[in-house]
């Protein structure tokens, strides 16, 4: 499990969270964040208002709805008159969001598998370099395996991440097996004693039959490897591509068991509020976030402070 002190954001994460989240929060709440505070009434004009702003930021049709339901709900419940519109938009956005901060927990049979999927150009390498990190901080040795045969470039980027991190990779020729690869990369984790190995994947599509049937084989390779072997099957997507990340992990969820969700590059999109819809319509846990490109630019999800970020100005 990881321990308190990354279960979530530090102070110096949450401004840069608030920061990522900028454009998300102009279309969110455009420019009546202060009449939000304002109001302790919810009126036709103001819904309408909100409602628009929420479709534009991705938060998209259905869950809007639901949204919009709740707060009327939360009005009507309100006796004293105390409620404003700002104070309970967060409360039904924490609540929507209950649940899916669900922290990677790490068991003691060796080695964990970590198997990170999805298309191409949503930061999966360098998220696989981040969450490497975050596991050697929290006390945990781990190996990678260059999985991502299909790009002679994924392997030398993988291979530069490795040295960055100081975490060993395994890697062969462009064009091999990568469920071959991931094999021999079990295997020296096992002789090494390794606790985690973090397997890339090539980026593919529902288009791309053959490459969904590879992930299907790796799948398959990592039981007869051991039938007792764990595996956190993590699906890396862009925030910036909306609604259409909606599209992509439903595709990956038809070919593997996909058991958490990254959602990265929240810092240059204002489409953030794609993460409702994903957590409403998927259920499934958001394992981690990010906001840049640095190695500390990603942190275990946390409902409350991403709703705080997203509503409030950094300081």
């Amino acid at each position: 499990m990881i321990t308190p002190e990354h279960s979530g954001p530090g102070r110096s994460f949450f401004r840069r969270l608030a920061r990522g989240l900028e454009k998300t929060r102009t279309h969110l709440l455009g420019a009546n964040a202060e009449l939000f505070k304002a109001r302790s009434d919810i009126d036709k004009t103001l819904l309408e208002e909100l409602e628009m702003q929420l479709i534009s930021a991705d938060v998209g049709v259905e869950t809007t709805a639901g949204i919009l339901a709740d707060l009327e709900s939360a009005f009507k419940r309100d006796a004293t008159g105390q409620t404003d519109v700002l104070s309970a938009l967060r409360e039904t956005l924490v609540t929507l969001l209950g649940g899916t901060g669900q922290p990677l927990d790490i068991p003691e049979k060796k080695p964990f598998v970590i198997l990170v999927v999805g298309v191409n150009g949503v930061g999966k390498t360098t998220t696989i370099a981040k969450l490497t990190q975050l596991l050697q901080q929290d006390g945990h040795s781990v190996l990678l395996a260059a999985g991502d045969t299909f790009r002679a470039a994924a392997i030398d980027q993988i291979q530069h991440w490795g040295d960055r991190v100081n975490a060993p990779v395994i890697a062969q020729q462009p064009g091999a097996d990568a469920a071959a690869v991931l094999y021999n990369a079990l295997q020296a984790a096992e002789a090494r004693g390794t606790d985690i190995v973090i397997a890339d994947t090539a980026g593919r599509l529902h288009n791309k039959a053959n490459l969904m049937e590879e992930l299907k084989k790796i799948h398959r390779i990592i039981h007869k490897f051991d039938a007792l072997i764990q595996v956190e099957t993590l699906l890396v997507v862009d925030a910036g591509t909306g609604m259409n990340a909606i599209v992509q992990a439903r595709q990956f969820m038809q070919a593997v068991p996909v058991t958490g969700v990254v959602l990265t590059k929240l810092d240059g999109t204002a489409k953030g509020g794609v993460i409702f819809p994903l957590a409403q319509q998927l259920s499934l846990p958001i394992r981690y976030i990010g906001v840049g490109e640095t190695l500390d630019d990603l942190q275990p999800f946390n409902a409350d402070d991403f709703v705080r970020a997203l509503l409030e100005s950094p300081a």
